[in-house]
């Protein structure tokens, strides 16, 4: 059987330019520098997900599914063609992936090293990322292998954030069953009923629905990770039914609701119009008519990212400043010099080998 190629040479070419680092010898993932990142570099300034306690210019934005997704939303701002559900014949291993993911940062922050609006302590931290952002492009749980990408982070001493479409519920429970719970599961959510989602995502799957809401009900089994459902929010698209967003959140009952207003970027100016992007007056009373369906708590508004986010109650609020403490203790078990490798890691923290398995 012929083998099937993702990416022509062309295709690779175009992702460089676009500042993307490709890792491993297999090409299916990817890390490229988030505009937090650059803020953080050159200005001071963390993006909203502070909140959560990320420090930006130490957050590695990246995908071990690089334009693999089930879905082709129109307002993505991904370029996709009609090939992006099929898969690469031939997977790396978690270790390859997060060994060459910081290799390839520590590549993509070089340059601010010589930056006048850059620090040595913030340039010196940025070399040693300690969050990873799943989040980059394409759907992270096609990855055959995200339960170990993730346990291996995490015995990597530092935090993962998985950001998910929600179609693969299996590969959600798999987390729980593999002990291999994020730090943050989020889990986007486009639309409020069956037709909507099929118009909206333009999925290659059927009952993507029913798949979704199947995730959204896992969410209960996870005890350590903050659970996140999410939305997209675009205008004349999928911003008419708040009340049926809240439904789904008094079923589901994540501990935070996220908003985040459509920009107009990047390919999705070939598909939609500037128009479809929310202001943000109108983004906080979508927001507040869900707050008075669900009791849900506003905490979080900002306007360069057009987001807001929502906790479910204050004790959850407190349970989030315990589980950033928690985070900080862990990244600051990391050892002090050069410990990219795991086998330097895995000597450093004195790691047995019965404890090595994944």
């Amino acid at each position: 059987m012929k083998e099937y190629i993702k990416f022509s040479q062309e295709d690779i070419k175009d992702y460089t330019k676009r500042n993307y680092k490709l890792v491993g010898k297999n090409k299916h993932s990817a890390v490229q520098l988030c505009r937090w990142t650059k803020s953080k570099l050159t200005k001071g300034r963390n993006c909203y997900k502070s909140i959560y306690g990320i420090k930006s210019h130490r957050c590695v934005q990246m995908s071990p599914s690089l334009d693999f997704c089930s879905f082709s939303c129109s307002f993505c701002w991904r370029p996709f063609g009609k090939d992006r559900f099929k898969s690469e014949n031939k997977w790396d291993q978690p270790e390859e992936i997060i060994d060459g993911m910081i290799e390839a940062q520590r590549s993509l922050v070089s340059g601010y090293g010589g930056n006048s609006r850059t620090t040595l302590e913030t340039f010196k931290d940025a070399n040693d990322p300690v969050h990873v952002a799943i989040s980059l492009d394409g759907e992270s749980t096609l990855y055959p292998q995200i339960a170990e990408l993730i346990r291996e982070i995490k015995l990597r001493k530092m935090t993962v954030f998985l950001v998910t479409n929600g179609t693969m519920p299996n590969k959600i429970k798999e987390l729980v069953e593999k002990d291999a719970e994020p730090d943050n599961l989020s889990i986007s959510v486009y639309a409020t009923n069956k037709e909507d989602y099929k118009k909206i995502t333009n999925s290659f799957i059927e009952n993507e629905f029913e798949k979704v809401n199947e995730s959204l009900n896992l969410m209960k089994e996870f005890r350590t990770a903050r659970t996140i459902m999410r939305t997209t929010l675009v205008k004349g698209l999928n911003d008419n039914d708040p009340e049926g967003f809240a439904k789904l959140i008094n079923i589901y009952k994540p501990k935070f609701f996220q908003i985040k207003g459509y920009s107009y970027l990047g390919a999705s100016k070939k598909r939609l119009k500037k128009t479809n992007m929310p202001y943000m007056e109108e983004i906080e009373k979508f927001a507040e008519i869900i707050s008075k369906s669900t009791g849900y708590i506003i905490k979080t508004r900002d306007d360069i990212s057009r987001v807001i986010v929502m906790v479910k109650d204050e004790e959850t609020w407190k349970w989030n400043s315990e589980k950033i403490k928690e985070q900080e203790e862990r990244i600051s078990q990391r050892p002090k010099s050069d410990f990219t490798t795991k086998k330097v890691l895995r000597k450093t923290l004195n790691i047995i080998p019965e404890q090595q398995s994944i």
